[in-house]
């Protein structure tokens, strides 16, 4: 087995939800460098993986990873909300989605992600035209303040905003190193947080249309309903968490009379399955202290009926 460069959060919590699964199809719908599959496929011997993911690297690392298991894997290049669609849901037992970044494209400086980059880029797929560069240079004043605000939840997102734009009627900005900088000189600085960190994440989500992947997949999972089909979506962030949170709520809600509505007539039983998790599961103490990314990290599940 290859060593992987990522280290797959919540892994336990992970191979827990699914360990009731015998057979069928599990989807791995951001395969990322095949942490979570490689062990979900070694310890279910019964079960084939579908594996997604837009980056070309780490699908090529993850076929050498799990070769061990070559017959039982079919990797697919794209997003996983196009890809998702395109799957037959008859046999799919279990699907995985981690919607966190690779530490390994955090930590990469030729991929923008980073602080200290002298690139400005942060697509998680790199044949995409679309990048960081495109947002920060040609965005109106307005078009980031909202990104920030709304993708951010940036305090001062007016303020970020316009800095930026003077910024860059002096020079464009190329590199995130010198975003970095100029946020850091208009945001102040409160604990250990790197004062980019929110409008970074803001520009990654609108680069990469990060929220809308979450719903297209919620979409596509309401309209296919897998019976008995065990799903595992893991958050960094309130508002994707907020999304997921929400859909669930949705899909276990057994009454859709109107909340005014005297007695139910709908038959109480309309829910498409339920939540496994009343609240999310979050890393414990030791892989905090192995993993500090994970101090982020949530995993909903939600089982569908038969």
């Amino acid at each position: 087995m290859e060593s992987s460069p990522h280290i797959p959060v919540l892994l336990n919590e992970v191979l827990k939800s699914f360990e009731d699964i015998k057979e069928g199809v599990f989807v791995d719908c951001t395969l990322g460098f095949a942490g979570h599959s490689y062990e979900i496929l070694k310890n279910h011997p019964g079960l084939k993986l579908i594996g997604i993911d837009r980056d070309e690297e780490a699908l090529n690392f993850s076929r050498k990873k799990l070769a061990p298991f070559k017959e039982r894997i079919t990797l697919l290049k794209g997003s996983f909300s196009q890809r998702v669609k395109e799957i037959d849901f008859e046999s799919v037992t279990a699907l995985l989605a981690d919607f966190g970044v690779s530490s390994l494209q955090l930590d990469s400086k030729e991929r923008g992600f980073s602080f200290e980059s002298e690139t400005l880029d942060m697509r998680m797929d790199k044949s995409a035209h679309f990048s960081a560069a495109d947002v920060v240079n040609s965005y109106t004043p307005q078009q980031l303040e909202k990104i920030f605000r709304e993708f951010g939840e940036v305090k001062e997102a007016k303020k970020v905003a316009n800095a930026i734009c003077k910024a860059r009627e002096q020079e464009k900005i190329t590199n995130s190193k010198k975003l970095a900088q100029i946020i850091a000189d208009t945001i102040k600085k409160k604990g250990k947080t790197h004062p980019a960190t929110q409008v970074f994440q803001a520009i990654r989500i609108e680069v990469n249309r990060e929220l809308d992947e979450i719903v297209s997949l919620l979409d596509t999972l309401e309209e296919k309903k897998p019976k008995n089909g065990i799903i595992a979506l893991i958050t960094f962030h309130s508002l994707e968490d907020r999304l997921v949170k929400q859909r669930f709520k949705k899909w276990a809600k057994k009454c859709i009379c109107p909340s005014g509505a005297m007695r139910c007539a709908c038959g109480n039983n309309n829910n498409l399955g339920e939540e496994l998790t009343k609240k999310p599961l979050t890393a414990n103490s030791e892989e905090l202290k192995t993993n500090p990314r994970s101090r982020s990290a949530k995993l909903r599940v939600f089982k569908f009926k038969g």
